[in-house]
């Protein structure tokens, strides 16, 4: 894999935006916004690891903090600062169409997924695909405690990437999960993978995976 996207990010702090723009040398014209859980930051390895796959293959990708992180630098995000966070999402997607021309993105890890998908059911207009990493679909051993109130508003096409061991919602109860929502999705399961996704077993393979599967996907 090609390493442009390391050579080429460049950090980003302005109108509300805080994180690291990855631009491919040579640029198919999209790009993708990517933002972290709630115990992370946008330096988590996961996306640091699809923002240089997505790169190296001509995606250009912000991978940034929601406004919570920005404002705590570690724990969890405080009850009632959701709909903020939502507002860093938008702000985000504004920020990178500023600066391609082609289709944009969003996606997420966990709790950054989830509020991603919750500012596409209402405003769809803002992206042209979603990728979501380990969508939260319940907390850990609560399955009746469902996050999918939004999920029937939810028209952008979604690629649900779940690891098969993720304490938070099974694959089995991910693809019932996915019936809920009308626009076009597809479920890829990470075998043996837990909430987190990348592991030392998979981090050569997985970042690859993704892109391609989300290549397919949106093509």
């Amino acid at each position: 894999m090609s390493e442009l996207s390391i050579e080429s990010s460049v950090h980003v702090d302005e109108l509300g935006v805080r994180g690291f723009l990855h631009m491919p040398q040579q640029s198919n014209g999209d790009g993708l916004i990517l933002t972290h859980g709630a115990g992370a930051n946008c330096q988590s390895p996961l996306l640091v690891a699809l923002a240089r796959e997505f790169c190296s293959s001509g995606i250009a990708v912000l991978r940034y903090d929601l406004p919570f992180r920005q404002t705590r630098s570690h724990g969890p995000p405080m009850r009632g600062t959701d709909k903020r966070d939502r507002e860093g999402i938008k702000l985000a997607l504004q920020f990178l169409k500023s600066r391609v021309k082609g289709r944009v993105f969003a996606g997420g890890h966990s709790y950054g997924g989830r509020q991603t998908t919750m500012l596409l059911a209402e405003q769809p207009e803002l992206s042209d695909g979603l990728l979501l990493l380990s969508y939260p679909l319940h907390p850990p051993q609560k399955p009746d405690q469902l996050r999918t109130a939004h999920f029937s508003e939810l028209r952008t096409p979604a690629l649900f990437v779940h690891g098969t061991r993720d304490g938070f919602g099974s694959i089995g109860e991910m693809t019932e999960a996915l019936k809920l929502i009308p626009a076009r999705t597809q479920l890829l399961p990470v075998e043996g993978a837990g909430h987190e996704l990348l592991s030392k077993r998979n981090e050569n393979e997985l970042p690859k995976k993704v892109f391609e599967t989300f290549a397919g996907f949106t093509a």
